[in-house]
């Protein structure tokens, strides 16, 4: 991959002033070689096989760092959903496996290590149950590990049995870890077609199509397309569109090369590359602003879906022209406590959970990383999980929910997460019930456009 003299002295100028970063390196890793009946013995391999084939990966993103001068943000994990692994086991509880993903993720010093995870979106098998009842104590009693589980897609439906499942257990983790310095809701995503090469947090997980080892890298540069947009301040829609795609295009490259030069230093594959606006709580990293500079008075306000849908489409067509291995999620995350702007909008009143929904109908993921009430039901939980997940079944796009109930905080409260998880003001939430509806269970059908063969 060449790169001209003008397109390095671009790139330099977006890591130093526009805070472009490659957010992960993403090893993903099989562990599907790790099941045993004897628990102890299959986290012993589990553990062997994440430090012989991780043992080098924090170091190879730092020596990439420092030779190349881009900032890597975070060296992550993930691995093939868990439910899958210790199904072998007969164990009633897999908190053990958890705190072997953590003890690697200690002894390797990386971020984060996903994939405490099951896949039931057409049915629950018993390891998928005693997984999903695991979450609250695995993530309560541990640091790095991420957990996730995908309820539907587009071809099987929505398994609302699990949905209901997913609701309680949302509300059982954070009673659980409410002494905790951070919330443990916040490692804990529910999906509807979760891909299986996502390097971000806290859904990642190695999916069972995958090979062996892989290195799967996620780019994050809101303040560069934040830049971009200001260039073409005033100018017509369709002129701003192609400025954020040419852009797009270059952020792409830069994650191109990291990641074939992490993969070839450790010797895997590379995977996909996700090019993703993925803010953070600093000024100057927000989808939150591009939006406003777009020409809205704030996020949220009227149109707010238009420009989002746009810069969404801009950032996906950028990336794929730059790059054969683009995948995961790729497009722009709202997340609301990790977004400055969007934070701003939630306090001005801008912006409600509604029309956050709205929002995910053209956007990379979904609601993410946003505080409720403590007392909000399981069953209210469970309502706003359907509703995201509905919206990704017809839509065929992947579509999460990370909710975290406060405890003892009502609406308009403050909580704070630390870190790149941030902090933000407690949501409202409907009065309105849906018990009776989440209580029903089944299932919703696939779409009649599911029938493809």
């Amino acid at each position: 991959m060449l790169f001209s003299p003008v397109e390095i002295q671009e790139t330099v100028s977006m890591f130093m002033s526009q805070k472009l970063d490659v957010r992960c390196i993403t090893m993903g890793i099989s562990l599907l070689d790790c099941a045993d009946s004897d628990i102890k013995k299959s986290c012993d391999k589990v553990y062997d096989k994440i430090m012989k084939k991780a043992g080098n990966l924090v170091k190879v993103g730092q020596d990439i760092e420092k030779e190349f001068g881009v900032p890597i943000i975070n060296k992550r994990i993930s691995v093939t959903p868990i439910a899958l692994v210790a199904a072998a086991s007969g164990a009633d509880s897999y908190v053990a496996y958890c705190k072997t993903l953590d003890k690697a993720a200690k002894s390797l010093g990386v971020n984060f290590l996903g994939g405490f995870s099951a896949l039931v979106q057409k049915g629950i098998t018993p390891a998928d149950r005693i997984l999903m009842e695991s979450i609250p104590e695995a993530l309560a009693e541990t640091d790095f590990v991420c957990s996730s589980v995908n309820v539907g897609s587009t071809k099987s439906g929505i398994n609302m049995d699990a949905v209901k499942i997913m609701g309680e257990v949302i509300k059982k983790t954070a009673e659980a870890s409410k002494d905790k310095e951070v919330n443990s809701c916040a490692k804990l995503v529910v999906f509807c077609n979760a891909p299986e090469d996502n390097p971000f947090m806290a859904g990642a997980f190695h999916g069972p199509g995958e090979g062996d080892a892989v290195i799967n890298v996620g780019v994050s540069g809101p303040g560069v397309i934040l830049a971009a947009a200001r260039e073409y301040k005033g100018k017509p829609i369709n002129e701003l569109a192609d400025g954020i795609k040419k852009m797009a295009f270059k952020i792409t490259r830069v994650g191109q090369l990291v990641g074939s030069e992490a993969a070839k230093r450790l010797g895997v594959n590379f995977g996909i590359l996700d090019l993703s606006l993925a803010p953070t709580p600093e000024v100057g990293d927000s989808v939150a602003r591009i939006l406003e500079e777009i020409g809205l008075e704030g996020c949220g306000a009227p149109g707010t879906t238009a420009a989002l849908a746009m810069l969404t489409d801009m950032v996906k067509k950028g990336g794929v022209m730059a790059s054969t291995n683009v995948g995961g999620l790729s497009g722009a995350f709202i997340p609301v406590s990790e977004d400055e702007g969007m934070i701003n909008a939630v306090k001005q009143g801008a912006i409600c959970l509604e029309k956050l929904e709205a929002m995910t109908t053209v956007c990379s993921v979904g609601l993410d990383m946003i505080a409720i009430p403590g007392d909000t039901p399981a069953t209210t939980i469970s309502g706003i999980m359907a509703d995201e997940f509905a919206i990704g079944m017809v839509n065929n796009k992947t579509t999460a929910v990370r909710l975290i109930p406060a405890p003892g905080k009502k609406a308009g409260d403050w909580v704070e997460f630390g870190g790149l998880l941030g902090g933000c003001p407690v949501m409202n939430v409907s009065a309105f019930s849906c018990a009776d509806f989440i209580n029903r269970g089944g299932k919703i059908p696939a779409p009649i456009h599911s029938f493809r063969n």
